[in-house]
């Protein structure tokens, strides 16, 4: 019989982390700092830090550093702002079941969490924080997606997975945990995600909201504020009978190769092999055919205003790789939005809502691409679903190849190339070792 989620969270200890569970940890630290390196020069990521800077100075509770800024706060002021600088660059790590980002509020909140804590944690340590807070975030959100009819943003259900991880690091007892998911739960954004999709803007997943709130409740939470019961922790059974002997983190967990929603992956890569198997020229394009499910077709995004709107896009980002072959930092810029060629190829794409489609894309995002040139020839890809999910898994050296893509133009080769050799074993670093990642991580890239 499984245990209570709360007793979970506190007894959880490092030697009870299968290895499988230990790599996901291992790849989603390297993969969510190169995303939050890049994502550190984007305006969204420059407000938010402004904004936690003007709220969320340093207290009693001790100061920890914005991620990749460097600016003491308060650990909820950083995570605040580190989890929208993480959100600001679509590319972090995602859970299909879930339709959403466990990391990007996990890791910033946590790391807040290390950095204002008195005492040096250990790799090990803090793997086992992570290993709570991934996985009360993913069966939280797999609860509150079968139990509410709005589909709810990743900071929804990651404020939930914060609050536990942030009270166990705390050395809050078991429950005490309990009443720490409770408030986390109450209090947490119950952001609505298909209004992003539908008006695309700064708000993103909601984790930038989603993060701070579970380290608040975690603080009200060990001072003796109540918040229990969390009822997608303690009311939905079904998705907590398998705590401790399934891993929702192993099985769910996927990586993006593209910034951009995962909705337009399974596009994105469809076209990409049709370009390279046919040794197609994008000024050949005549135009393009998406058959999707229902949702994907709402995020049309044919001719994008700002980065936001590119981010949660199809059509543009899918003409942007029959242009460009990538989707890597250059086109991240805004001269991209402005491109003719891309343009042109976007305002060519017809999505398709297509009913099978929608009713297969359930924990999985499926599509099928034809592209048609101007000549009049037609080539038809088969049904994909996303390259980086646990069937058509990235490998090490495309996560390593990504990383480096985003990282070494911020931070420089030496410094990518000491985090990348940290991050690849942090679970057996000692406190001081530990501490020199959170030092790489949390400090300021070089501006130019």
């Amino acid at each position: 019989m499984s245990p209570p989620f709360h007793e979970f969270a506190a007894d959880l200890t490092y030697a009870d982390l299968p290895e499988a569970l230990r790599a996901v940890l291992r790849r989603s630290f390297l993969d969510t700092m190169g995303v939050a390196a890049v994502a550190s020069t984007t305006q969204m990521a420059q407000i938010a830090v402004r904004g936690a800077q003007a709220m969320f100075g340093p207290t009693a509770t001790g100061s920890a550093r914005i991620l990749m800024e460097g600016t003491p706060l308060s650990p909820a002021g950083a995570a605040m702002a580190g989890g929208f600088t993480v959100d600001a660059v679509d590319a972090h790590d995602s859970t299909s079941p879930c339709k959403g980002h466990g990391g990007s509020a996990v890791f910033p909140a946590l790391m807040a969490m290390a950095d204002a804590s008195a005492n040096p944690l250990t790799g090990q340590a803090f793997a086992t924080h992570l290993a709570v807070g991934y996985e009360v975030s993913y069966r939280v959100g797999l609860a509150q997606h079968a139990t509410c009819a709005d589909y709810h943003t990743s900071g929804a259900w990651t404020a939930v997975g914060v609050a536990t991880a942030a009270a166990r690091m705390l050395e809050c007892d078991g429950e005490t945990i309990r009443h720490a998911a409770g408030i986390g739960e109450y209090h947490g954004p119950r952001s609505q995600m298909m209004r992003c999709i539908d008006h695309p803007t700064m708000v993103r997943d909601g984790v930038g909201w989603g993060a701070p709130s579970g380290v608040v409740a975690a603080y009200l939470a060990r001072d003796g504020f109540t918040g229990a019961p969390a009822l997608t922790c303690e009311d939905a059974p079904p998705f907590w009978s398998d705590l401790g002997t399934a891993w929702r983190t192993v099985e769910d967990t996927s990586y993006k190769p593209y910034p951009c929603c995962r909705w337009a992956h399974p596009s994105i890569d469809s076209v990409a092999h049709l370009m390279a198997t046919h040794g197609l020229t994008h000024t050949e394009i005549a135009s393009v055919d998406i058959k999707t499910f229902h949702n994907a077709t709402r995020l049309a995004g044919h001719r994008p205003a700002s980065p936001d709107e590119f981010a949660y896009g199809i059509a543009f980002p899918v003409a942007t790789m029959i242009v460009r072959g990538q989707i890597g930092v250059s086109e991240l810029g805004l001269t991209t939005l402005s491109d003719p060629d891309i343009l042109r190829i976007s305002d060519a794409v017809r999505l398709i809502d297509d009913p099978h489609l929608t009713r297969i894309s359930q924990g999985k995002r499926w599509a099928q691409v034809t592209l048609h040139t101007h000549d009049g020839r037609s080539f038809e890809d088969v049904p994909r679903t996303p390259k980086g999910d646990n069937d058509l898994p990235l490998s090490d050296s495309e996560i390593s190849d990504k990383f480096h893509l985003f990282a070494d133009p911020v931070l420089g080769a030496a410094r990518a190339n000491e985090i990348e050799t940290l991050c690849s074993d942090f679970d057996s670093l000692s406190a001081t070792d530990f501490t020199r990642l959170l030092d790489l991580c949390l400090t300021a890239p070089p501006r130019n």
